[in-house]
């Protein structure tokens, strides 16, 4: 019952997505509403942790499973693919760069001003 409970207050956060992309006229997934929502509600507290955690898990443990129907969907495509494979191939990899790269720069950024916060030598 506990995991219902918890799968029920993630769909009830992702449908909250739903409604928000349904109601702002902005080009934002729902998906990304509802990932916003449960960060907000997670870092307010208003949702503790402990109240989605263990179902969290699960549903990360089972996400490769979650690129099947869109590996079907590819290979059921394929014709229409194989005529632009190659700027798909070129896209994919300088796009991966470009996300490492800006992620990476992120992560300096955050840890050089965590650094100044917390002083020398702490």
């Amino acid at each position: 019952m506990k995991y219902l409970k918890q799968f029920g207050i993630i769909l009830l956060i992702a449908f909250a997505g739903e409604v928000l992309h349904a109601l702002l006229p902005l080009p934002i997934p729902a998906g990304i509403y509802g990932i916003i929502l449960l960060f907000l509600c997670l870092c307010t507290k208003l949702l503790p942790v402990s109240a989605i955690k263990e179902t969290s898990v699960f549903l990360i443990e089972i996400m490769p499973i979650m690129f099947i129907p869109a590996a079907v969907g590819l290979m059921d495509s394929w014709e229409v693919v194989r005529r632009a494979l190659i700027p798909y191939v070129v896209i994919t990899v300088v796009t991966t760069f470009i996300v490492m790269a800006v992620a990476g720069r992120v992560v300096q950024r955050i840890t050089k001003l965590r650094e100044r916060k917390e002083g020398p030598g702490a």
